[in-house]
């Protein structure tokens, strides 16, 4: 009796065994989810963007529709905002306050490179962190990578800085002739902006479908952050450089400071990038990207839930 008893219980053992031996439970719903979730990397969460490209294009086309439907000017109103905003720093600073900051009476040009890098980034962060819960009806029908979501959106707005960009380029290099040699070392340094700011807007997206906060608190964190980067004054200004601990907080604890400054260095000195900066960016161009792909990873099969 006992050894009948003992026979089904072998073979139920000997069924729980892998090729190796071991016996293991089988792997069902949250577990398997989990472990490959945990086994998904930057790789294939950005990856899913040349593998879904046709997908990926048509959330983009569909976005920049959406974004100029309606408007005669299109994407020549991307330089209306930089520009706007240029002349009332420039009225605010060179006008009424006669602070030019040494810049040779370029002042304005000198607006323009930080602003066209500060506009991208700000507009691509507080416009995809409600991505999710705008396409709540498409994320809930249809099954496809929702990290393609907020990633339009940066793709969106990458098309205005890259106007923005090549206006730079050539208004720079018709009145500051020291950057001809220079200027072209801006469009990898625009790259990791690009990085830093899709990278953040992914992990922002994911966190916001489950924490409604979120977007509120990155619309309140952008405009102290705006004074905290160095868009409307050089650091190295004698004025601001004699606050050298404020400097250096600012300098290394914004990942958009040094961002800005190797910007500039080519794009308005005529200067190569402080090494320093460049490892900053390259850093943080990683860190951020990780970061975007790790949050996301972590909440994607909440997503659909939540939205």
């Amino acid at each position: 009796m006992a050894a009948r008893r003992a026979r089904p219980r072998a073979r139920e053992a000997a069924e729980s065994r892998d090729d190796g031996g071991d016996a293991r439970p089988p792997l069902h719903g949250p577990v398997r989810r989990r472990q490959r979730l945990q086994s998904e990397t930057a790789m294939t969460v950005y990856g899913d963007l040349i593998r879904y490209r046709e997908l990926f294009g048509n959330l983009f086309r569909r976005d920049v529709q959406a974004k100029y439907r309606g408007s005669l000017l299109g994407v020549a109103w991307t330089l209306a905002n930089p520009v706007l905003l240029m002349a009332v720093y420039l009225l605010v600073f060179s006008v009424l306050w006669h602070t030019p900051f040494g810049t040779e009476g370029h002042y304005a040009l000198f607006l323009l490179v930080g602003l066209s890098a500060w506009i991208f980034f700000s507009t691509s962060v507080q416009s995809a962190s409600r991505s999710m819960l705008d396409n709540a009806n498409l994320i809930r029908k249809t099954r496809f990578p929702r990290q393609l979501v907020p990633l339009s959106i940066v793709a969106t707005h990458l098309v205005s800085f890259a106007v923005m960009l090549v206006g730079l380029l050539a208004l720079n290099f018709a009145l500051l002739p020291r950057v001809r040699a220079t200027e072209w070392l801006a469009i990898p340094i625009a790259a990791g902006v690009v990085a830093i700011a899709s990278g953040l807007a992914l992990a922002i997206a994911s966190l916001d479908v489950l924490f409604r906060d979120i977007e509120f608190l990155v619309a309140a964190l952008l405009l102290p952050l705006f004074f905290l980067t160095p868009v409307l004054y050089p650091l190295s200004s004698p004025d601001i450089s004699k606050h050298h601990k404020v400097v250096e907080i600012i300098h290394w604890g914004n990942p958009l400071s040094p961002a800005i400054q190797a910007l500039r260095a080519p794009l308005f000195y005529g200067d190569l990038p402080r090494v320093s900066d460049v490892i900053y960016l390259v850093v943080a161009s990683i860190v951020a990207l990780a970061l975007g792909a790790f949050v996301f990873t972590r909440v994607d099969d909440q997503i659909a839930v939540e939205v």
